[in-house]
């Protein structure tokens, strides 16, 4: 079992994330669901998760500058609307970069 958390600043695209992954709840379980990076670094600290889906435009922190911080990052998978972060993205070793409206075949492919 895959253990994920969604972090994302927009509260329908978590629900939406957490919506799809609930359809592959027999691959991955979803531990928590966060809309401040500040609340998801304290998670981190305590819990171990295998796979991140993360936002790139935050108003606190960018998730390129989230994964940068990490001493040792988890898979990542970044959820965005902004196709001009993919070649940085991939510098960090990104599982995926999804582009949104995410469809469920390219989420699934993910």
């Amino acid at each position: 079992m895959i253990k994920a958390i969604i972090l994302d600043d927009e509260r329908n695209c978590v629900e939406v994330l957490n919506y799809e992954l609930g359809r592959l709840s027999n691959l991955i379980e979803v531990v928590a669901t966060f809309q401040n990076p500040l609340q998801a670094f304290e998670l981190l600290k305590t819990t171990s998760v295998d796979l991140i889906f993360l936002d790139i435009q935050m108003p606190l922190l960018t998730g390129i500058d989230f994964v940068k911080s990490l001493q040792h990052p988890p898979s990542i998978i970044f959820t965005t609307a902004y196709r001009n972060y993919a070649i940085e993205s991939y510098d960090l070793d990104v599982v995926d970069y999804l582009l949104k409206p995410v469809s469920f075949n390219r989420f699934f492919k993910a």
